[in-house]
């Protein structure tokens, strides 16, 4: 039986249609382990570094919703959304492989907004295949399985330099004071990137559209003018409850991003008692910390997974709500960890929250706006991330030191706090209640 044109899929070509997020996450992944302390090996500050991570932020705005809008109006041989998926991969690769070559500070930060670019291109219209590709009732499936790959490439990327220390030293660096299996581990990153977005494409193609549709994107120029048009209208006609999401989504990605950013070295403090990136004991934090990220990112896909029928069940509001209470939690109990073991325990917390946030959100999202606005309303809804980001980029310099001390440890503090106050503005969302599944499926 098919639901308006859509087969239901097989979990098998769920888990096929998300192997291309695999690759992209790998990508993130790495930018989240090792940016900070490449910055520092580079000779950043660290009352400086958000501005150094200006990049994620600024092309996730400027990117996400015009690629949005354009995959909307796209009608190509190779699908809507595809063409974008493969360009946006593309430049990733070429970003990966070029970035611990960088020579100074300047070089490592630029070849990141080129790979931030890139990472934009394709994440938007991956979030709207998905929802175009699945029926309502799937759609929680696809997100969550879009989620638990982020877990599982995350953790490997998170986890490469560790493993890359059976074969080369973690010591033995580069000329510009890179270590050599951080070189190796973007290496891999950038193989993984173009291959895995290549083979979901191929095994689940895009649904071909009907005439009915072709008429209509053929009426619809692919203009400036018009791409902009469409933004602000789309804009100006957002679902109510999409606003409302709004709230919670400034508080855990100010949160997650300054965790990001100051997690190292809040680390290197709690536990090796350092904050100079040249020593020996800062390289040490540093694998710990992408130990601990492993872990949590692992954590997350396997919390993803669980969270799909207990998200059909409870729904998405509520479950969301209780993951970023857990990470609020483990946030504020890491100032105080005195062993390695106890901050492994607290990403736990990390871990379910992360899953929450990369898969419960877009479950809500998916079931307020219309289907013809897929592609510019994920774009748009992108823009829920990158603005708290972009906020936190330009704000915490301000207070760093005069508010939270030059203490990277209170940074995170301030994360876990945000995390809780955007728990309870998730459950004033009109959205994310449990889906009944109303038909019997018929495999495609």
């Amino acid at each position: 039986m098919k639901i308006a044109g859509k087969p239901r899929l097989s979990l098998l070509r769920i888990i096929e249609m998300n192997i291309g997020f695999f690759g992209l996450q790998f990508s993130f992944g790495l930018q989240q382990a090792n940016m900070g302390p490449i910055y520092g090996f580079l000779g950043a500050e660290e009352k400086t570094m958000p501005l150094l991570w200006l990049a994620g932020p600024m092309t996730g705005l400027l990117v996400q919703p015009i690629i949005g809008a354009m995959s909307d109006r796209t009608n190509s041989r190779l699908g809507r959304r595809t063409p974008y998926f493969l360009i946006g991969a593309i430049i990733c690769s070429i970003s990966l492989f070029l970035m611990p070559y960088s020579s100074a500070l300047w070089m490592a930060a630029s070849l990141l907004w080129i790979l931030d670019a890139g990472n934009n291109i394709t994440m938007e219209p991956y979030r709207a295949y998905v929802a175009d590709r699945l029926v309502p009732d799937q759609r929680s499936t696809g997100f969550l399985t879009q989620s638990a790959f982020t877990g599982l490439a995350q953790t490997l990327s998170y986890l490469a330099p560790t493993l890359l220390t059976a074969f080369v030293a973690q010591d033995v660096l580069d000329a510009n004071g890179i270590p050599v299996i951080v070189k190796i581990a973007f290496i891999i990153g950038a193989i993984l990137s173009i291959s895995t977005i290549v083979w979901s494409v191929w095994r689940v193609p895009e649904l071909p559209m009907s005439d009915e549709m072709k008429a209509d994107l053929d009426a619809k120029p692919m203009t400036i003018a018009a791409t902009a048009s469409e933004i602000v209208s789309a804009i100006r006609e957002m679902p109510r409850a999409m606003r409302q999401l709004s709230v919670a989504m400034l508080c855990q990605w100010y949160a997650m991003f300054a965790y990001w950013q100051y997690i190292t070295f809040a680390v290197g403090r709690s536990l090796y008692d350092t904050s100079d990136p040249s020593s020996a004991a800062f390289r040490e934090a540093t694998l710990t910390t992408q130990q601990a990220g492993a872990l949590y990112n692992f954590i997350a896909f396997l919390g993803a997974l669980a969270l799909i029928p207990i998200v059909r069940r409870l729904g998405a509001r509520l479950v969301h709500a209780i993951c970023l209470t857990a990470s609020g939690g483990a946030m504020l109990m890491i100032p105080g960890v005195e062993t390695t073991a106890a901050l492994f325990v607290l990403m736990l917390g990390i871990g379910i929250g992360w899953a929450g946030m990369m898969g419960n959100t877009y479950v809500m999202l998916s079931d307020v706006i219309p289907a013809e606005r897929n592609g510019i309303y994920m774009g748009i809804f992108n823009m829920f991330i990158v603005i708290p980001m972009l906020i936190q980029t330009l704000t915490m310099p301000l207070f760093y030191e005069p508010l939270l001390g030059g203490d990277p440890r209170n940074v995170l503090v301030l994360g876990g706090v945000l995390m809780i106050v955007g728990a309870i503005a998730t459950m004033f969302v009109d959205a994310g209640r449990p889906v009944p599944k109303v038909m019997q499926p018929e495999r495609g």
